[in-house]
């Protein structure tokens, strides 16, 4: 990539915090993108949203925004459509394919409906899933917010669910769990994770040590290219831009089930989309540049700047 006039975003509010579960990671993603942007010369604010998110951003007096938050509000959509009404330009996916990416289980009937595979289904009943064992997870959360695994009735007896949320069951997928960042439309080389605990859950993912992480991904070669060729199918199905992850967990026989497409990956020191940048020799300074450059560019505002 050629050098980036970094002038041309001018003022760039990188947005961060939220009131979502994932608050706390977001502050990290936010915080090590904001360093990043500063060390290459971009005019840069942190803006910590937290009560009347319109009025922060009118403060700020921000020209592009470099969205660093995860989870509700700040990844289902709802701020992406804040910033369009307010005419900043942003980073990441639009506001459609930001909300279905966050709902699970709507994603997943459109990855169907393209030819990818993904986890089985199980139905809720009222007395629990119809079949063990399940993976239980919240429709609309990430980071792995909210996932059980369940192995019994008297499993399911035990959680205690938050009736409020919607919730989705789906059958264990055997084999190799690995993450395949997508940046401006092109696969980085997969991420093979491997929790010590056994299951790639909250704790694993943002505790320094939980987990080993193997760039590539111990794989075959021809299997490396295979995943991410469904990584682009799938983020150009649902319509996604920016840097998306997609997660998928790969079987013996070569076959990937994805489990889901996040749509603003975490940007912190054992986030995966950094790591698989580092391996393509793309370091943290220009991954941060080379996303905040897609700021904008897929509704028309590029002009603004």
């Amino acid at each position: 990539m050629s050098a980036v006039d970094v002038k041309r975003f001018g003022r760039t509010g990188v947005l961060m915090g939220g009131t979502s579960a994932e608050r706390d990671v977001s502050l990290r993603s936010g915080a090590a993108v904001l360093r990043a942007l500063t060390a290459a010369g971009v005019d840069a604010v942190g803006i910590d949203l937290q009560d009347d998110w319109a009025a922060q951003l009118r403060a700020a007096s921000i020209d592009t925004a470099f969205i660093a938050l995860h989870g509700t509000l700040g990844e289902d959509g709802c701020v992406q459509g804040l910033l369009e009404i307010m005419g900043i330009p942003y980073t990441g996916s639009r506001v459609m394919a930001s909300a279905l990416c966050m709902n699970k289980r709507l994603c997943k009937q459109v990855l169907d409906q393209a030819g990818l595979t993904t986890p089985v289904e199980i139905r809720i009943a009222e007395g629990g899933p119809e079949r063990y064992p399940v993976f239980i997870k919240p429709v609309a959360e990430g980071s792995s917010i909210g996932l059980h695994y369940v192995a019994s009735v008297e499993g399911w007896q035990q959680l205690d669910l938050d009736a409020d949320m919607q919730w989705i069951a789906e059958m264990p997928v055997k084999g190799v769990e690995i993450a395949v960042s997508v940046l401006a439309g092109e696969a980085l080389m997969p991420v093979e994770v491997a929790p010590k605990s056994g299951v790639y859950d909250y704790t694993s993912k943002y505790t320094a040590g939980a987990t080993a992480y193997f760039c590539p991904a111990r794989l075959p070669a021809e299997t490396l290219r295979y995943c991410m060729e469904q990584a682009e199918k799938a983020v150009a199905a649902a319509g996604c831009s920016g840097a998306p992850r997609v997660d998928m967990i790969v079987g013996s026989g070569g076959e990937a089930a994805i489990l889901e497409i996040n749509t603003i990956p975490g940007m912190t020191e054992t986030s995966l989309l950094p790591k698989a940048a580092a391996a393509a020799g793309i370091d943290f300074q220009q991954l941060c540049l080379r996303i905040l450059a897609t700021a904008g560019l897929d509704y028309g505002q590029e002009g603004k700047r």
